[in-house]
């Protein structure tokens, strides 16, 4: 009887065996809800969803904005190198053209004593160097049989006549030409007016003094 009464009496070393193998409780984490509190709020996964979905298009229409704003700066770069180009070759081009009049007077007035082989070697001259000039952006002007445009064409010379159109350019004294779209210099031209009818006079033409009428 004394042996059952001390097998079912706890001693200190048994106590402290059931003391060592009892887990330690853990300690509640700062991103769990406490006890009491309202459950779901501090993990709201939907809430933090919509709040990156939202940064993230915000995100993405700056990039948007940004990706324009690069193609904007290189097309005005492009734009301001090639005027740039264009205009640093506008003053030797336009000195260039005095000797294109030389060689189109040269080919124009031909003189019988001269051999042909030195007239067809100055066109090849001729259409080399017009050929080089085009290739950098020059154009001539179409002028003979053309309407007058004073944003194109200079004027020397009008003629009233009948067989033309009234403003039609008749006759050319001097090639004008384009640069790229660009007006480098204008044409020289004869332009026909139409013929007065009696005392008629063209609009433009002022009264002679002594006709008004009183």
């Amino acid at each position: 009887m004394d042996n059952e009464k001390e097998s079912i009496v706890p001693t200190e070393g048994g106590a402290a065996e059931e003391a060592g193998n009892e887990q330690p409780k853990e300690a509640p984490s700062a991103g769990v809800a406490a006890e009491g509190s309202a459950p779901g709020l501090p993990a709201d996964l939907a809430a933090a969803y919509q709040k990156l979905r939202a940064e993230k298009d915000a995100l993405y229409d700056r990039l948007l904005r940004k990706q324009a704003e690069l193609e904007n700066f290189r097309k005005r770069t492009q734009r301001e190198k090639d005027d740039y180009f264009q205009h640093a070759t506008a003053d030797l081009i336009r000195a260039l053209l005095s000797t294109l009049d030389g060689f189109e007077r040269a080919l124009k007035h031909r003189e019988a004593g001269v051999p042909a082989q030195f007239y067809q070697g100055m066109e090849l001259i001729y259409r080399d160097l017009l050929e080089v000039l085009k290739r950098a952006g020059l154009s001539p002007l179409e002028t003979v049989g053309k309407s007058f445009d004073p944003h194109l064409h200079q004027a020397v010379e009008t003629v009233p006549t009948s067989a033309h159109r009234d403003q039609e350019i008749v006759e050319e004294f001097q090639r004008g030409y384009k640069l790229k779209q660009r007006l480098l210099r204008p044409a020289i031209v004869k332009v026909a007016v139409a013929p007065p009818q009696g005392k008629s006079r063209p609009p433009s033409e002022p009264p002679a003094p002594g006709d008004e009428k009183e």
